[in-house]
């Protein structure tokens, strides 16, 4: 990894484990210098009220997401699932209800204070068919060919090494499984110095993928029936989009 990519996942850590110190001591995410700023555009409000009524208060409080993936991602029971990026386990917890108690959900964060949030909220729902893992989406601490369906919120933008993640999903992913996932995506037009214009990395929007890149490096990756569709603008030539594709049954 360069300098310059360390550099940038130490920025993205820190102002995460500041999101989740923020919510433990009874702030939410979004508040104070250290935090990220989000708006309507992130966060718990992209959820539904029932969806929302039935998870831990924290969990919501630590939302920084940019969409739903469990709302696309077709969950049935008994599956397993793979959060990317998993923060204070918003996503997994409503995964885990849908999968039940037949089927597991893991969550996978860099964070220290992200997973120990994670774990409270765990706690605190009672969910027993899930796990968090500390790790890199770049690196995923599972085996290969063990998971049904792989998603993400808003994080996949945030990493340095995207083929690596592509790559990585794909590898954990059992033949025919899916992925289903929220994410940042730039218009084809806009080059890197115009992304970074409409707003920083840690904030979701420089380090996006353009439509054509995302759909490149999930083809590289092998995988197929790619669909990358905007949801909802974020910044002028960026939305969010949901992303599904999956890999061969063969």
């Amino acid at each position: 990894m360069s300098e310059q990519s360390t550099e940038l996942r130490e920025t993205v850590r820190r102002r995460y484990a500041a999101a989740a110190v923020q919510v433990a001591e009874g702030g939410t995410a979004c508040c104070g210098p250290q935090a990220v700023e989000v708006d309507d555009n992130f966060g718990g409000a992209l959820y539904a009220a029932d969806e929302r009524a039935e998870l831990p208060a924290d969990a919501l409080a630590a939302s920084l997401g940019c969409g739903n993936p469990t709302a696309v991602a077709d969950l049935r029971e008994g599956e397993r699932v793979l959060d990317l990026g998993s923060g204070g386990g918003i996503d997994v917890l409503l995964s885990a209800r849908r999968v039940g108690p037949t089927g597991k959900v893991y969550g996978l964060d860099m964070t220290e204070e992200m997973l120990a949030l994670a774990l409270a909220n765990r706690r605190e729902a009672g969910a027993g068919n899930v796990e968090f893992l500390k790790g890199a989406i770049e690196a995923i601490p599972l085996p290969a060919n063990t998971i049904d369906v792989v998603i993400s919120n808003c994080v996949i933008n945030l990493s340095t090494d995207k083929p690596a993640v592509f790559a990585e999903a794909f590898r954990v992913l059992a033949p025919g499984g899916r992925i289903g996932i929220s994410d940042v995506v730039a218009e084809d037009h806009l080059g890197a110095e115009q992304r970074a214009e409409r707003g920083d990395y840690v904030g979701c929007i420089a380090g996006a993928l353009s439509f054509a890149e995302y759909r490149a490096g999930l083809e590289a990756a092998g995988f197929t029936g790619i669909e990358i569709t905007p949801t909802h603008a974020v910044a002028d030539g960026v939305s969010s989009a949901i992303v599904r594709a999956a890999k061969p049954a063969g």
